[in-house]
This record gives structure tokens, sequence and C-alpha cells, in this order.
């Protein structure tokens, strides 16, 4: 992993990403744009906002177009290991299946028990262990059982294989002003940026939305390097223990900034967008949080894309949100 840096990731090998993703035989899917304006969320700034439906996605996240490129990329019947809070981990397995390849997925306890459920299923197996040892049982299955590791976020094939996602976004908006994006370990964010940056918009801003409990690339940027913490949020998603290093990378160059939203913020999000007729879990709604609780700066008439980027949250985990 230490020899790839961000100029690895050229205008070139993104478009190429983009039709191993297209062409997958996982199915991807290209999934709709939607302008706010056609629907019944809340808004109190006057801008033209397209909303990305990345909840209705293949494996229901966006996590399913890195996991594409990856696998395209590596030799048929390795025996993955990767760790995952669950998306990740859903379309690893999603994929392991698909290619009848042998998988394993290290889980934090903190992850609900139906992801772990939903990730064996598919006939992967599932380790469950504090998030402080996540690395350490990796590193054990890499070593002691001759795995490969995939990266969940720290990943050059995943990071290009997310790009697709601004790619499609440019289909529809070819010069957006503002595009908000969550990020966990910033594989989403970074492949984003990059994807609108490369392709010649040199004037659009592009946010990174993280929790105030889980902000490892809000604390990277200020610090200058990628950091980790003891992180904390109902996003589970967006709460891995570090920012990767390829992503921070890639986010210091084309990312105009890191915002962040509290956990009461997120679950009236999720709430908001439910009441609309959106099923978006915490991670997903992020973004969304970020653009209505005016955490982004001048929106006023512009043209603004929001990422909601997955939509796993079970019936039961929806009875813990406000109505």
């Amino acid at each position: 992993m230490g020899e790839v840096s961000a100029e690895g990731l050229t205008l070139d090998l993104l478009r190429e990403a983009r039709e191993v993703v297209r062409s997958s035989p996982l199915g991807v899917i290209n999934t709709p744009m939607i302008p706010w304006c056609q629907t019944t969320l809340p808004l109190d700034i006057h801008c033209n906002i397209h909303i990305k439906l990345e909840n209705m996605q293949r494996t229901g996240s966006f996590k399913i177009r890195g996991v594409a490129n990856q696998f395209a990329r590596r030799p048929k019947g390795s025996h993955f290991v990767t760790m995952s809070a669950g998306n990740y981990g859903k379309s690893f397995a999603y994929a392991s299946k698909h290619y009848g390849s042998k998988g394993k997925v290290v889980m934090p306890e903190t992850a609900p028990v139906s992801r772990s459920s939903l990730i064996q299923s598919f006939g992967v197996e599932v380790e469950r262990v504090p998030t402080s040892c996540l690395m350490n049982v990796v590193n054990r299955c890499v070593q002691e059982e001759n795995m490969t590791f995939l990266h969940s976020y720290d990943d050059l094939d995943l990071i290009a294989g997310h790009s697709s996602l601004g790619m499609e976004v440019l289909e529809v908006m070819p010069e957006p002003d503002v595009v908000v994006v969550c990020c966990g370990g910033g594989g989403l964010l970074a492949g984003v940026a990059a994807a609108i940056k490369l392709s010649g918009c040199d004037k659009t801003r592009i946010y990174g939305v993280e929790p105030e409990g889980a902000c490892t690339m809000y604390k990277s940027f200020i610090e200058k390097k990628p950091v980790g913490m003891d992180t904390q949020s109902i996003a589970s998603g967006l709460a891995p223990p570090f920012a990767g290093t390829l992503p921070f990378e890639l986010c210091q160059r084309y990312v105009e900034g890191i915002v962040l939203i509290n956990d009461e913020e997120i679950k009236a999000a999720v709430s908001t967008l439910y009441r609309s007729g959106l099923v978006v879990e915490p991670s997903g709604s992020a973004a969304f949080a970020a653009i209505v609780n005016n955490k982004i700066p001048e929106l006023e008439g512009k043209n603004v894309v929001c990422i909601l980027s997955g939509g796993n949250i079970g019936k039961d985990e929806l009875t813990n949100f406000p109505d």
C-alpha cells in the first residue's frame, strides 16, 4: 500500500474503472439523481439541489462500486479477508459468493448483529472483535492463514471504483458548484472528488461530512497527516478507527473542507428522509444533514449535489428514530 500515492489516480485510470464497474457481473446500477424540488424534503436555501440515490444501489450502498473494481483486478479463487462495520462487508460477501471465492469479514463488536447475520448468509465467515483489535485480527489472518487483505477504504482499485459515482453525477450535472459527500475512512469522498476535479471541474467545491464523534478526516486535515481516534457515532459506517492514507492524500488535494454534524442531526435527517419516502441509514444521511443544518457555506443560487450513500437500515432500527 505504501508505494501508491495520489499521483497514481489518473483520469485514464478512473475512466477504465468506470467501464469495469459499469460492465461488472455484480450488476452495479447507475442510480437515479433527482431534483430536490421533486420531493417533499424541506429546504430553506434557494438553490438547485440534486440528490444521488445511492441508497437504491445493489447491496444497498455505494460500496459495491469499489468492490466490483477490486474483485475484477484480483486473482480468481483467492481467499480474502476484510474489516467492515457492515456495508463494505455486505458488498464483499455478495461479490465473494458471485465469484466463488472464500472470504472472511472482521467486524467491530459494536456493529448490529443483523449485519453479521446477513454477511454470513452469503457464505462468508464473520469474526466480531473490539474495534481496537480489528487490524490485529486481519494481520493474523494474512500471516497465519495466508489470506489476502482487501481494504474497505484505503485501496487504489476501491477508490477508482467509487469514482464511478462522481462520473455519473457529471453526466447529469456537468458543472456542479458544490458536491456534498459523507466521509468515514474517506474512500468515497476521495473517489468522487478525484473524478470531478480530474474531469476539469476546477471551480467545484467538494465537502466531506463526518460525525463529531468520528472526525478522523477532519483531524487529519488539521494535523496534515492521517490520524486515528476512538470513534463513536450512531453512523457506524462513518466511524472507522483511522482515516485512510491514500484517501487523506486525495482529499487534501481535491476537497474544499470537512464539516461536522452531531448524532442528533443525523437521527433527525434519517427521520426527515423517511417521511419523504426515502429509506436512508444514518451514515447515508450525513450529506443531507449537513445541507439542512446549514453547515455548507454559500449554497444560495448554486447547483448542488447531495449524495445519499446507503439505505441499509432495518425496520427494527428505524423505530429508534424520532417521528
